[in-house]
């Protein structure tokens, strides 16, 4: 069974809280920022838009 990822709509409306930058879906899935490149995880198919959950990209 696979994880539910997330909407088109969704990834198009959603911004990263921390600088306001796009976000990409990455492979893990995770939500990467083309700004500030803090990485938000992504739990059941909902984004953690969380900037104390988010990591710095390694």
């Amino acid at each position: 069974m696979s994880a539910p990822e997330v909407s088109p709509e969704l990834l198009a409306i959603i911004v990263c809280p921390s600088c306001k930058g796009e976000l990409t879906l990455t492979e893990v899935p995770e939500l990467a920022c083309t700004g500030c490149g803090l990485v938000y995880p992504v739990r059941d198919g909902i984004p953690v838009l969380l900037v104390d959950e988010a990591r710095k990209p390694a």
